[in-house]
């Protein structure tokens, strides 16, 4: 009978000392991956990158190892971004409150919604930029920012949708019980409880829609359009980070190549900048969470 046991004991710490190693080798394995992939382009940016590339704009000839910048692409790509950003928060913050708050978990409503945005989530960007392009020629809509914007926000919808579904779902019932409790509405309830116990979630949810918007090219690459302005307008077309980076590689000047290393540790930047932005963010409001 102690034999039994201890060999039962013997294969338990075998097996945990198995999934100890092979956890510690994935973590080793995604920081190694991000140090080699951020030192490459660090590495590679640092002959081009300097303040005269992020604050002008392109020259003639600036595609041939010529003078100028990439302030259009900075400025598309935050304007795209923040505005898809947005869009796309205003339509699925409601639409995961109306899931949790208004349907049961049981609704063939929910269950056929989130099946959707499930889909949708996993549609090539390539898609989406299809799509937008073929609306733009039904309405008689040229390549613009505005353009992009939608098309980018129908792209993050999905997942910034699933994203805050899944914090919502994870609201104590008692605290929409004791709010009902005293007499909220399901509105009420929804915006100064649920959505006040989530904020930390939501924010993750809008930074990972917010990094996927500001670094996809397909879905822009028919619908933004391209320019060496900054776009002064919703309808003037916009230049992004992501297609400036696969022009610039796509010559056969050194020079244009390692600018093209620049806008990725400038996309790169950003992406870091917004991310640490919402740490913090989400640090100031997680004091209100119960845990």
């Amino acid at each position: 009978m102690t034999n039994g046991l201890n060999g039962t004991l013997k294969k338990r710490k075998r097996v945990e000392f198995f999934f100890k190693v092979l956890m510690i080798g994935s973590t080793a394995l995604v920081i190694g991956s991000l140090i080699v992939i951020v030192g490459t382009i660090v590495w590679k940016s640092v002959p081009a990158l300097s303040l005269s590339m992020v604050t002008r704009t392109p020259k003639g000839g600036f595609y041939l190892g010529k003078e100028g910048g990439i302030l259009n692409a900075i400025a598309g790509s935050l304007y795209l971004a923040l505005g898809a950003t947005a869009l796309a928060f205003l339509l699925s913050l409601p639409l995961a409150l109306y899931l949790n708050l208004y349907k049961g978990r049981g609704s063939k409503t929910a269950v056929w919604t989130r099946f959707s945005l499930d889909v949708l989530w996993g549609v090539p960007s390539i898609v989406y930029g299809a799509f937008g392009f073929l609306v733009m020629m039904m309405i008689g809509l040229r390549a613009s920012l505005l353009a992009g914007i939608v098309t980018v926000a129908l792209l993050e919808f999905p997942i910034m949708s699933r994203a805050i579904d899944e914090v919502v779902r994870l609201v104590p019932n008692e605290l929409k019980e004791a709010s009902d409790s005293l007499g909220a509405t399901r509105l009420e309830t929804a915006v100064r409880v649920v959505v006040r116990q989530t904020v930390p979630g939501i924010m993750t949810a809008v930074l990972m829609a917010f990094g996927r918007g500001i670094g996809d090219a397909a879905s822009v690459l028919f619908t933004a359009g391209f320019t060496d302005r900054v776009p002064a307008s919703l309808l003037d077309p916009a230049a992004t980070l992501p297609l400036a980076i696969f022009f610039q590689l796509g010559t056969p000047f050194p020079e244009v190549q390692q600018r093209a290393y620049a806008s990725a540790a400038v996309l790169t930047l950003i992406i870091l900048a917004a991310s640490v932005t919402g740490r913090l963010i989400s640090r100031r409001y997680s004091r209100h969470v119960v845990k």
